[in-house]
């Protein structure tokens, strides 16, 4: 027989969206690289499982989810009269695939900690241009959209705005594999109901409900999940761990580590350290949750005492205890409990610090300076969500909530 084998479309059996199906050769070679394979070993929610034991699922899950909806969303508006070029259409699906490819393990852990100058979202765009020079400048669409300089900025929108698609698919799928329901929004909805204005994301009116809904939705994800007093307990606790480990080995201590592991805990990184490809960012790309599970399992019985109980503590669940408060922590407690650790384990008192965390937490959940909701009515006129609703007030949906914490120790 002559001519060409039918091509063989590829899908992905997702649990919170049903079947994706992969549009094309050239999106399935973005997800085969190895630069959004690695997002495979890297847990979407970092510590949240200490919490909610079903939150296995990874970024590389989340991604696949957030092109999925991404393409959902091009499908609608293409039907609404937009003009999305092919070209457009898959530099759209790069970028929300692409957006998360500079995390490290353990969400924002690293930053915190071994990557503390450069931020996660700034690794992403130099991981994207390293594949766009292996690509021949295939994904300058991707990378010009992901940074907000392509004409059409709607595109961006759908890639990092108060409506992205990665908002829609992580609070469907934390809610799906967290069980906690509050989360579990109207994304099929919102993206139906989406149109373009003056090259502007806009929602039409009778989305609003579906709107007000992903708002509360957000605002009780993260108090319930992403800022949950035992997850941020465990962060804490891990931020610790890996300063310590690093004081060591600037101390001149060798400890177990990956070789990219051991990378980050002797070196001091810059922003230079990690351009054009540099020897930062190639070890940056060999780091997975596996190195810190590793290192810690090993670490567990180090003879430095903080290194190994804080280790210990990580591996078999026994996090800091975490109080919350409304007003700042009082200086005298910390000294109490500093001299109390001092004691308990004939330390220093520079050592016993780390055994304690405290600061302060906050999320506000929109703010119409940074990125407004517009909601679109048959009129042709737009309002902001915030004039718009007539259950949700500025007042609550700009209210910055913060509080206070006190972590540490167990005895």
């Amino acid at each position: 027989m002559s001519g060409k084998r039918p091509v063989k479309r590829k899908i992905i059996n997702d649990p919170v969206f049903g079947f994706i199906t992969i549009p094309n050769d050239f999106v399935y070679d973005i997800i085969q690289h190895p630069f959004l394979q690695r997002l495979n070993r890297i847990r979407q929610l970092g510590l949240a499982s200490y919490v909610y034991p079903g939150a296995q699922h990874t970024r590389f899950h989340h991604s696949i989810g957030a092109m999925f909806l991404m393409d959902e969303a091009l499908k609608t508006l293409k039907e609404k009269g937009h003009d999305i070029t092919q070209a457009e259409w898959n530099g759209a699906l790069a970028a929300i695939l692409m957006h998360d490819i500079g995390h490290g393990p353990f969400s924002h852990v690293l930053e915190h900690t071994l990557v503390t100058r450069v931020l996660h979202e700034t690794l992403s765009l130099l991981l994207m241009k390293q594949m766009n020079e292996e690509w021949n400048g295939s994904l300058q669409i991707a990378i010009d959209i992901f940074t907000d300089s392509y004409p059409k900025r709607f595109l961006h929108q759908l890639v990092s705005g108060q409506l992205d698609m990665d908002r829609l698919d992580y609070l469907r799928r934390d809610s799906f594999f967290t069980g906690v329901s509050e989360g579990n929004i109207g994304s099929a909805r919102i993206i139906k109901m989406l149109d373009v204005k003056e090259d502007k994301l806009v929602v039409e009116s009778k989305g609003i409900y579906s709107i007000e809904n992903f708002l509360m939705s957000r605002r009780l994800m993260y108090w319930q999940v992403y800022l949950h007093k035992t997850a941020v307990a465990a962060e804490k606790m891990m931020i610790n761990t890996l300063r310590r480990a690093r004081e060591l080995t600037l101390g001149g201590e060798k400890l177990f580590a990956s070789p990219s592991l051991a990378y980050f805990l002797e070196n001091e990184t810059t922003l230079a350290d990690f351009e054009e490809y540099g020897v930062a960012l190639r070890h940056f790309v060999q780091l997975d949750d596996n190195d810190l599970w590793s290192a810690l399992k090993v670490w567990a019985s180090h003879p430095d005492t903080v290194l190994s109980v804080l280790s210990e503590g990580m591996v078999n669940r026994k996090l800091f205890k975490i109080e919350i408060k409304e007003e700042k922590i009082e200086r005298t407690k910390i000294l109490e409990r500093l001299e109390h650790f001092m004691k308990r384990f004939n330390i220093s008192e520079q050592e016993a610090a780390y055994f304690i965390a405290s600061d302060s937490m906050a999320t506000d959940m929109y703010n119409k300076e940074d990125d407004s909701i517009d909601i679109l009515y048959k009129d042709g006129t737009v309002k902001d969500i915030s004039k718009a609703s007539d259950m949700l007030k500025i007042e609550l949906l700009s209210k910055k909530v913060e509080k206070y914490f006190f972590a540490y120790l167990r005895d």
